[in-house]
């Protein structure tokens, strides 16, 4: 059985590698070496290594434009719509992680990444579902998880921990999970938590359908509330940013899915 913290590695290097801009990259990087080694180099590889660039440039181009990015996107996104019914009952309400700013200075809040921002205010905003309705005479808790990435500092879970301070949730109503890396790992540390009982789960609507799934096959009952729905615009004419990101992220999902289908291939 292999190591779990090298497994981890393993996918994160694996993931990186596949994704637009890192393979661009790559390929850059070893068309710039092969081109200073000539004399190792032959015609029909250096035709090869050219024509793979010029792919992987106009794949990034395409990956810009909007109807493209929406187009990949879309199908993640659409599968989960947002999420506006009041929680009965006792409530939880779990935020995924995703990244923060190490800059001081900062409210909590600065420091989130526009991910991460995004998912608290969707799962601060669940909370507020619950407490709207008059009926509700359960408890709510809210549970944000992420790691530290190996830096210095707080954990992502400490540092959200406090944005939702900041955005009105009392701290008695906060749980933490500051050692999970992953979605897997997260959702453990929800399964020792809460078991089988229904909760929220908020993250960005192109992750929701792989953390659906992996909540799932944990035996965990999740009720998505998917938040930071990047398809559906943008100009056809004009090349961005935010169109890559959501490409990328798209392209993200989409292997972490094939990842999951090949460890259910191996296990069986």
């Amino acid at each position: 059985m292999p190591d779990p913290d090298v497994l981890f590695w393993f996918k994160k290097l694996l993931t990186q590698l596949v994704m637009p801009l890192p393979l661009l990259f790559l390929l850059l990087v070893i068309l710039l070496i092969l081109i200073n080694q000539r004399s190792a180099i032959t015609k029909g590889l250096a035709n090869v290594l050219a024509n793979t660039l010029v792919l992987a440039m106009l794949g990034i181009v395409l990956l810009s434009q909007a109807q493209v990015s929406s187009e990949i996107g879309g199908g993640l996104e659409n599968k989960y719509r947002a999420n506006h019914q009041p929680i009965v009952g006792e409530c939880t309400v779990m935020v995924l992680g995703s990244g923060h700013s190490l800059l001081t200075g900062l409210s909590a809040t600065q420091q989130l990444s526009p991910t991460a921002l995004a998912r608290l205010v969707e799962g601060v905003r669940q909370l507020k579902l619950s407490q709207q309705n008059t009926e509700n005479t359960g408890i709510c808790r809210l549970v944000v998880s992420g790691w530290n990435g190996g830096r210095e500092g707080l954990a992502h879970a400490e540092v959200m921990a406090l944005a939702a301070q900041e955005l009105g949730v009392s701290k008695e109503q906060i749980i933490t999970f500051p050692e999970a890396r992953d979605t897997i790992e997260e959702l453990l540390s929800m399964k020792i938590l809460i078991g089988d009982a229904p909760f929220r789960l908020v993250t960005s609507a192109t992750h929701m359908p792989r953390a659906i799934r992996v909540a799932r096959s944990l035996g965990l009952n999740p009720e998505a509330s998917p938040s930071n729905f990047l398809a559906g615009g943008g100009y056809w004419w004009r090349l961005e940013a935010d169109n890559l990101v959501l490409s990328q992220a798209s392209i993200h999902e989409y292997v972490g899915i094939l990842w999951l289908d090949v460890k259910a291939w191996w296990v069986n």
